[in-house]
């Protein structure tokens, strides 16, 4: 920046110079003015120390005859300066347009050693680009949270812009910059947008820099305008719970793993106390070095319902609060019940091998007190059996019978989504089948997808294996009949029950289970249909209501802590969510993020806004009229009270 822009301002509306020409009939109306009339007296004798006074002080009664003109012409430059919007120009482009996204993520709540948040900082930032706003300057701000949100419009309403940035709150979530940049890039659509603004704490998912080995922020995005990465300085160190998870080791008991993870800056401490039900399980003492972790294993009773809470107590000071805390429910554990038609002795067998499971239709009609957890089948009539798992067998779903056919030709299969839970370890590559469902005419995979179907193997002419979900729970249709096939007598066919059998135990909760993570409630399976009323942690309540299959789903949950549902305001369940992020914990920055095809470090220091002069010249203006009214309208010297 040259010295001449640094010091000398610039005018924003230097067209209202022509203001100054309004002295011009101020300087005539002054001589103008009404002379005082002369009287005739008989001697100036009492007066000729007055005359001899008058004299000496010449020049400056001179001055004081025109005190008004002068005042009135500084009045005017004054006013005339504030008219043309003098301005100190700063050291950024000026935009007219400009989105700014701010990181509000757990992360940014971290506080120094003065109790600042990271938040705080930015937004005292923010705050100095919207004082300095010039009148063809407009600002939109976004929040970057669970999910990128505008603030506001683009405006230069300095009041609305001020009022949004100060309701804005940290969110206890993982950042998400590549929504933030999606949504700046739809508003460039609309408006001319060139630059886009980051304030961030640069804590982002990252990895090694090939070239130096430093570690770098990647985002999946196209830049189609520039961003200018403002990072926000880390505070100090802290430590925090990263994972919760429970293992069931065997029908009576739970392994709970916790893992702990501090800051790279500097060694941590904390007393880590695990309870349940109120009760103390197990406490423990943690001490980190820089960037260690630990993780800790408990073991609760399997046989009753177990409410976790895991307590992190940190010794000295501790950046962040968000992740000191983390829920995590446990059912009673119990067998896997199964419902297998009696005709089907190859999968009746391979389920009755596995421990821990039991399989019904029994000998001695004995049923589940519950719904079943999987359901194997090959008569379509037991689609509308309550489970959680369906896989049936041989079995075209209604909504299917008029895109696909089933002919009686061979068939094998092309391929297979090999990552699909079910179909882990399963080689279906020589499996020889005797049918084959064909796609009719004029039909794609897509019109099979949009029927919210998704395709896990592929035939010569048509899908084999199709899933389906439906509400928390899933269904799978073998559009084959497994006994005219060679799978049964295939190798993968005991691992294909052992994945249904691992799911099935997943989707019931009886087997691993992670605690939820901030973000959205985990889907909860209420007893009836109906409105349910979920608080927050901080006492904000949610009207949410349940789908068909009684599934209250899609909760916003930004906080850590307990949520609770009612229904007709009796308590029916309790939810606790935790942070259980690493990065964020970690409190790991980066000065690079690389995009697509670009990389932009961020700004080494702040920089200098406009400084608009107008209001100072206007201030100043309204001191001098004071001035002159005081000065013309005060007693004279001499004149009694």
């Amino acid at each position: 920046m040259s010295w001449l822009t640094q010091w000398i301002p610039t005018f924003f509306a230097p067209r209202y110079a022509w203001l100054f020409l309004l002295a011009i009939p101020v300087i005539i109306f002054y001589f103008l003015k009404l002379r005082r009339t002369r009287i005739a007296i008989s001697s100036l004798a009492l007066w000729q120390q007055v005359i001899n006074d008058q004299r000496v002080n010449a020049p400056f009664q001179k001055f004081k005859r025109n005190m008004l003109l002068f005042l009135q012409l500084l009045l005017l430059s004054l006013l005339a300066l504030a008219a043309m919007q003098p301005f100190w120009g700063g050291d950024s482009e000026r935009l007219t347009y400009l989105p700014i996204l701010i990181d509000c993520s757990a992360s940014m709540g971290a506080v120094d050693a003065e109790g600042t948040s990271r938040l705080d900082v930015a937004k005292g930032e923010i705050q100095s680009i919207i004082d300095g706003l010039l009148p063809d300057q407009k600002l939109t701000l976004i929040a970057m949270g669970s999910t990128a949100r505008r603030l506001t419009e683009f405006t230069d309403n300095k009041t609305l812009l001020a009022d949004a940035l100060k309701r804005l709150e940290v969110e206890q979530v993982p950042s998400k910059l590549t929504d933030g940049l999606r949504l700046a890039q739809a508003l460039s659509r609309t408006q001319s947008i060139e630059t886009v603004r980051l304030y961030s704490d640069g804590n982002l998912p990252t990895r090694p820099n090939p070239a130096t080995g430093e570690l770098m922020a990647e985002v999946d995005f196209d830049l189609p305008f520039t961003v200018d990465f403002f990072q926000i300085d880390p505070p100090g160190n802290n430590i925090g719970i990263t994972a919760l998870n429970a293992r069931r080791s065997s029908p009576e008991r739970w392994d709970i793993f916790i893992r702990i993870e501090g800051t790279t800056s500097a060694s941590t401490e904390a007393e880590l106390v695990l309870t349940s039900n109120g009760e103390p399980v197990g406490d423990e003492r943690v001490i980190l070095n820089a960037g260690e972790s630990q993780r800790l294993v408990f073991s609760v009773d399997a046989r009753t319902d177990q409410a976790l809470q895991a307590k992190l107590q940190p010794v000295g000071f501790d950046a962040l609060a968000a992740d000191n805390d983390a829920w995590l429910n446990l059912p009673k554990g119990r067998e896997v019940d199964v419902y297998c038609p009696t005709d089907m002795t190859a999968f009746r067998h391979a389920l009755e091998s596995l421990p821990g499971v039991l399989v019904y239709p029994r000998a001695d009609g004995v049923e589940p007190t519950n719904d079943y957890d999987l359901v194997i089948s090959n008569n379509k009539d037991d689609i509308t059996r309550e489970t959680s798992l369906g896989i049936f067998i041989g079995v075209l779903p209604d909504d299917l019978t008029s895109l696909i056919s089933i002919q009686d030709e061979p068939a094998e299969v092309v391929d297979w989504e090999r990552d699909a839970q079910i179909l882990q370890h399963v080689q279906l590559k020589e499996v020889i089948i005797s049918e084959m469902p064909v796609k009719n005419e004029g039909i794609s995979d897509v019109s099979i997808e949009d029927l919210g179907y998704s395709i896990l193997a592929h035939g010569t002419q048509g899908p084999l294996i199709v899933s389906q979900r439906v509400g928390i729970g899933k269904r799978y249709f073998l559009l084959f009949h497994t006994d005219r096939s060679t799978l049964p007598y295939r190798v993968g066919f005991p691992v294909f029950i052992a994945n249904a059998i691992n799911e099935a135990m997943q989707l019931a909760s009886l087997a691993d289970i992670r605690a939820p993570s901030t973000g959205v409630l985990p889907a909860q399976v209420m007893s009836e249909v109906g409105t349910y009323r979920v608080t927050s942690p901080d006492g904000r309540h949610e009207e949410r209501s349940t789908d068909g299959d009684g599934v209250l789903k899609g909760i916003s949950a930004p906080e850590v802590g307990e949520y609770q549902i009612r229904k007709s305001g009796d308590l029916v369940a309790r939810v606790g969510v935790s942070l259980l992020d690493p990065t964020e914990s970690r409190l790991e920055t980066v000065d690079t993020i690389v995009f697509n095809e670009l990389s932009v470090e961020a700004e080494q220091q702040t920089v200098q806004q406009d400084a608009p002069l107008w209001t100072w010249f206007a201030a100043t203006g309204f001191v001098v009229l004071l001035f002159e009214w005081w000065y013309f309208q005060r007693r004279p010297v001499g004149v009694p009270d």
